[in-house]
């Protein structure tokens, strides 16, 4: 009984491996597993898209959760791990990227949450400036993780101390998921819609 036991553990474990292993979906060609672990908790790929800048592809972008929401006020108020997970397709300045991402906090976070979220928010500007210059390829995560904070990773390695105020991430979110997004389209990619038909994208 306790090797059959340990034969469905086994099992277990390889399955949960093939399932983050396994790209569920690949916007621009480039694979975002269905699962992934964040804080001890495996979190699902929620959906994910391509950002566009006019014509040209600039990054793709994967949002994981504990579970599937498709409104940005279920993924807001989902207690819990999150991820934001995105590759760039084409180089482009670190420091007018963190420009950009602070301008669409600012126009989409409410004010109260923005006010709380600025010392995060000029630690982010400042690992992305420490960089210099974002190449096709790289890719960055933020984590937010509940009682810990939110870690930022490039290529795979934390950039320094999380984040402590709760309110950047859902700051954070807001570039893609507010009411002003970066990318339309790519909003209702990360909340698993359909797509809009040509031409919509903000």
């Amino acid at each position: 009984m306790q090797l059959r036991a340990l034969a469905l553990v086994a099992a277990s474990l390889l399955l949960c491996a093939a399932a983050q292993a396994q790209p569920a979906a690949e916007p621009a060609g480039v694979p975002y597993p269905a699962a992934a672990a964040v804080g001890g908790s495996s979190l699902a790929l929620n959906g994910a898209g391509v950002r566009y800048k006019l014509v040209f592809k600039v990054y793709t972008a994967g949002l994981y959760l504990p579970q599937r929401a498709n409104t940005p006020e279920a993924v807001l108020a989902m207690p819990g791990p999150k991820r934001m997970h995105v590759v760039m397709l084409r180089d482009i300045d670190a420091k007018e990227l963190g420009r950009l991402f602070t301008r669409g906090m600012e126009d989409n976070a409410p004010p109260q949450h923005w006010m709380q979220s600025i010392p995060g928010t000029l630690r982010m500007a400042d690992i992305f400036s420490a960089r210099k210059k974002l190449v096709a390829g790289d890719h960055f995560s933020v984590d937010y993780v509940p009682g810990v904070g939110t870690t930022v990773f490039v290529n795979d390695k934390p950039a320094g101390e999380p984040i402590r105020e709760p309110e950047f991430f859902s700051s954070l979110l807001s570039i893609w998921l507010g009411p002003r997004p970066a990318d339309a389209a790519l909003k209702d990619a990360l909340l698993g819609r359909e797509p809009r038909p040509a031409g919509s994208r903000q």
